[in-house]
C-alpha cells in the first residue's frame, strides 16, 4: 500500500451549541446569558434545527461524528477556528462586527466563554486538535491577558481580527499593538487570521452580497502588508504570522510588488512623488519579512494554487479543508487533494499536508503520523491524478 501521509487540516471550524456556552460563563453573566437567549435568533441554516439533512450543524461540536468523518477523510489533526455563535453575539464570532465601548464587556465574557468551552473540545482528543481563542483589540491589557491565559492552557495560538478601514480602532501599521505582539513573540504564541472580515459597513446597499465577493478578499489580505511595511516584523523577528483562507496566488505578485517598489526607494530615494529616504526603508526586502514570519492556510485550494504554492514555496503553506463548510472538501478530501496535487514529489506533498503546520502550531508530529498510519492516504494514493469529479461544488474541483 505505501506509506501513509499524515494531513493535518490548516482551517477547520466549530462552536458549541447555544445552551453549551452557559457553564463557561462567568455566573455574574448568566441571568443577562438567558435574556440575550430568549430574542436570539439563529442567522445560520446550517446550525438550525430545521435545516436540511447532511448539513453541518452537529459538526461543529460532536466529538463521535466529528472524529469519525475527518478520518473517512483522511484527516488526522486540525487547526480549529471558531464557527456558531458565542454569549452576546450577533452572528458567528469570527466574522462579527468589532465590539463597541458600549458592549465590549459582554462581548469579551463571550468570547472567554468560547475559549474556555474551545479548551474542552481540544482537550476530548490531545494533540490533534489545536485550538485559536480570539482576541479582540479593543483593551490592550485585556488582549495581553487572553494571550497569557492562551498559553497557561496549552494553546499555541490566537486569532486576532481584521481591522475595517472605518473602524476606530488603530490599524496593524501604528505601534499601538506593539505590547501584545512582545507578548506574543516572548511566549511563542502564533498570529492567526482568517478570511471573510474587515470590511467597512456598507449600510445595507442592495449590492452589498456583490461588493462583499469583490472585496472582502482586499480587506483582509491588506493585514500582511500593513504588518511588514510598518516594521511589525522587523521588531518582532520571531513573531509568526498565518494568513488562513485568504487564497494564495496573490501572495507572490503582492510580495514582488513591494520588493519592486522597495528596491526603487533603496536605490533612488523616492518613488514617483512619494518622497520616501531610503534611511526610512525597512533593513530587508519585504519579501525577507514574509520568508521570516510569515505562512499561509491555504484552503481547498485547486490546480492553480498548487502552481501558486511552488512559485511561493512550498515551505511557506499549510493545507486547509474549511471542515465542515459546504465550500470545503468534505466528503472528497481525498480526491481533491488528487485533483490538486497529483504528481507532486512526497516532501512537497508532505509539507505543505502536514509538516508546515506542525511545526508552525507545534503539532507532535510523530504521534500524529501513528494515527495517520490507520487512517491517512497512501503517498501512492495521492500522487494518482484524478480521472473522475466527484460531485460536490468545493472551489477545490469547480475552479481550475
Amino acid at each position: 500500500m505505501g506509506d501513509r501521509v499524515t494531513i493535518i487540516s490548516s482551517d477547520t471550524h466549530a462552536g458549541g451549541k447555544i445552551l453549551d456556552y452557559k457553564p463557561y460563563l462567568e455566573t455574574r453573566w448568566h441571568d443577562e446569558f438567558e435574556e440575550w437567549r430568549n430574542q436570539y435568533r439563529n442567522p445560520f441554516r446550517d446550525l438550525q434545527e430545521s435545516a436540511p439533512e447532511g448539513s453541518s450543524r452537529d459538526r461543529n461540536w460532536d466529538k463521535d461524528r466529528r472524529t469519525t468523518e475527518q478520518y473517512e477523510d483522511g484527516i488526522v489533526a486540525e487547526i480549529v477556528f471558531p464557527n456558531t455563535v458565542p454569549p452576546f453575539f450577533p452572528t458567528a464570532q469570527f466574522n462579527a462586527p468589532q465590539p463597541t465601548p458600549k458592549n465590549f464587556e459582554r462581548r469579551l465574557a463571550g468570547l472567554r466563554a468560547h475559549a474556555r468551552w474551545l479548551k474542552d473540545f481540544c482537550d476530548e482528543l490531545p494533540g490533534q486538535r489545536c485550538g485559536l481563542p480570539q482576541i479582540v483589540l479593543n483593551d490592550i491589557d485585556e488582549a495581553i491577558s487572553d494571550v497569557r491565559w492562551a498559553a497557561d492552557n496549552g494553546f499555541t495560538s490566537v486569532m486576532i481580527p481584521h481591522v475595517p478601514p472605518d473602524s476606530d480602532l488603530d490599524h496593524y501599521f501604528t505601534g499601538t499593538y506593539d505590547p501584545i505582539w512582545e507578548v506574543c513573540e516572548d511566549l511563542g504564541i502564533v498570529l492567526t487570521q482568517h478570511g471573510g472580515t474587515g470590511v467597512p459597513n456598507y449600510k445595507g446597499n442592495p449590492a452589498t452580497p456583490f461588493l462583499l465577493l469583490m472585496e472582502v478578499p482586499f480587506y483582509a489580505q491588506k493585514s500582511m502588508w500593513h504588518l511588514i511595511l510598518s516594521g511589525v516584523f522587523e521588531r518582532f523577528p520571531k513573531l509568526k504570522y498565518v494568513m488562513t483562507e485568504q487564497g494564495v496566488s496573490w501572495v507572490k505578485p503582492t510580495l514582488d510588488r513591494m520588493d519592486t517598489f522597495w528596491n526603487q526607494m533603496v536605490n533612488t530615494g523616492r518613488v514617483g512623488e512619494l518622497g520616501m529616504t531610503a534611511e526610512q526603508m525597512l533593513p530587508q526586502k519585504p519579501s525577507d519579512y514574509f520568508n521570516q514570519n510569515c505562512w499561509v492556510g491555504a484552503s481547498f485550494p485547486a490546480p492553480s494554487d498548487a502552481i501558486a504554492i511552488k512559485e511561493l514555496g512550498v515551505g511557506r503553506v499549510m493545507w486547509g479543508s474549511d471542515y465542515p463548510h459546504d465550500e470545503g472538501t468534505y466528503p472528497h478530501t481525498r480526491e481533491a487533494l488528487r485533483n490538486t496535487f497529483a504528481g507532486w514529489d512526497e516532501q512537497d506533498l508532505r509539507d505543505v499536508l502536514g509538516k508546515n503546520a506542525a511545526n508552525v502550531y507545534r503539532m507532535d508530529l510523530q504521534k500524529l503520523s501513528s494515527i495517520a498510519n490507520e487512517h491517512g492516504p497512501t503517498l501512492e494514493e495521492l500522487q494518482q491524478p484524478l480521472t473522475t469529479t466527484p460531485d460536490n461544488a468545493s472551489p477545490a474541483f469547480t475552479r481550475g
